[in-house]
């Protein structure tokens, strides 16, 4: 006789914490996010349900099968994951575990979730990050996304924080931590957003002109020496 443990019927959903990559579509009209393990070719939702990626017709969490989304229990245990090499511009996800899922000594493994917060860690230069910006890989269809600050964005196709949860949708709230002044970023109209956020996003546009002043700058002297070998020959 084989035992089980009881069925669990909480009251709220449970909480999970988990690290993924942000992502941005290639016509810049959603966002979303992809994993770092298993699934991670799938890009999700803010409220998405799970699909078997064995291409099996059971629903997830099957028994006798690795699929659903996966979540540790304690937030420290997926902030160490963002320690490794291949996931330091990943960002840290605290869900709401929706649906069937399935308890383990870490963590879950379920059918849905909503993300509900998102935090973006600092830029590679170790400044406070104010947009997420291409990091130089995606998936088909899909731009990944990495934290940086207003210097280092320069041209990088990118989308500022609150950006990012707008175009998310459903609550999701973006917040930046790391350097001396966190930012936060909620999803709303630009008539939602507070000082720091307005200013995060208007040093993002400043560092984007000053970017295309110099491009401008270095075509006029290329023209400007172009003028001047003619004339001499």
């Amino acid at each position: 006789m084989r035992l089980r443990l009881p069925a669990e019927r909480p009251t709220e959903p449970p909480t999970g914490y988990k690290i993924a990559h942000p992502v941005l579509s290639q016509d810049g009209a959603r966002a979303g996010f992809t994993g770092v393990s298993l699934g991670g070719a799938l890009p999700y939702a803010v409220l998405d349900g799970a699909s078997c990626v064995y291409g099996r017709r059971h629903r997830p969490p099957a028994r006798l099968c690795d699929c659903g989304f996966h979540c540790v229990h304690d937030r420290s245990a997926a902030e160490a994951m963002l320690c490794t090499a291949e996931h330091r511009t990943a960002l840290l996800l605290e869900v709401s575990v929706l649906g069937a899922y399935i308890r383990f000594e870490r963590g879950f493994r379920y059918a849905r979730q909503r993300v509900r917060t998102a935090t973006a860690g600092p830029c590679a230069c170790g400044a406070v990050a104010v947009a997420l910006a291409d990091a130089g890989w995606g998936r088909p269809g899909w731009r990944a996304l990495a934290p940086m600050c207003a210097g280092c964005v320069r041209g990088r196709t990118s989308v500022p924080l609150a950006g990012f949860a707008r175009l998310a949708g459903e609550g999701l709230r973006v917040t930046a931590r790391g350097g001396a002044s966190p930012r936060t970023a909620a999803s709303g109209s630009a008539t939602e957003l507070g000082v720091p956020e307005l200013a995060a996003e208007a040093a993002l546009l400043q560092a984007r002109l000053d970017w295309f002043q110099s491009q401008l700058a270095c075509l006029g002297e290329r023209g400007d020496a172009g003028s001047g070998e003619g004339a001499t020959d």
